[in-house]
């Protein structure tokens, strides 16, 4: 069957005014997405554009054939000119003990992008994007690609090196997740 590409972007654009007109307010939004558990990474960078990074929930994988994941960072950030122009990153999930450390990456201290680095233990893989030494697993990535999507940019990344921490044997709970405005343990 043939379609006609003209109309089917008619009706692609009809169908977003559609869902735009239906959305609901985005406070009502927050506070119901702030219900779904979220592991908690450190995204970081380096490059060209220099060294940065900061907290990170909405994080997830896309793909396993090629390993491809995605990363969400308000358009606001600083480090959005930085992710961009040295096009890779690392994901590091963090450990239940972290607190502290995803505080300053959030930006909750007063700490700006290289001094963050201060705090923790930072190594590299493959694209020299800082890797936390006691992540419980951690993503180097190439970007792919990105797009601004609302308030906030879209990064996809292909992984190219990863690195886990050993499970505990006894099975306890080692990932810092946020739920619910509050931190807590997975």
């Amino acid at each position: 069957m043939a379609t006609d590409s003209t109309a089917d972007r008619g009706f692609a654009a009809q169908q977003s005014a559609t869902a735009a007109a239906q959305s609901v307010a985005s406070e009502a939004f927050r506070d119901a997405i702030a219900r779904l558990p979220s592991g908690v990474n450190i995204v970081t960078t380096a490059g060209p554009a220099g060294k940065a990074g900061f907290t990170a929930t909405a994080v997830a994988s896309v793909s396993d054939d090629p390993p491809t994941v995605v990363v969400c960072l308000n358009r606001k950030s600083p480090q959005n000119g930085l992710m961009q122009e040295n096009a890779q990153f690392s994901i590091n999930l963090l450990p239940k003990d972290a607190v502290t450390l995803a505080n300053i990456f959030a930006g909750r201290t007063g700490l700006h992008l290289e001094d963050r680095f201060r705090h923790g233990d930072w190594t590299t893989l493959s694209t020299g994007s800082p890797v936390l030494a006691g992540a419980v697993m951690a993503l180097d990535c190439r970007l792919l690609s990105f797009q601004d999507v609302g308030s906030h940019t879209v990064y996809f990344g292909t992984v190219i090196a990863t690195t886990t921490k050993p499970r505990d044997p006894e099975g306890a709970k080692e990932v810092l997740i946020y739920h619910d405005r509050h931190y807590g343990e997975a």
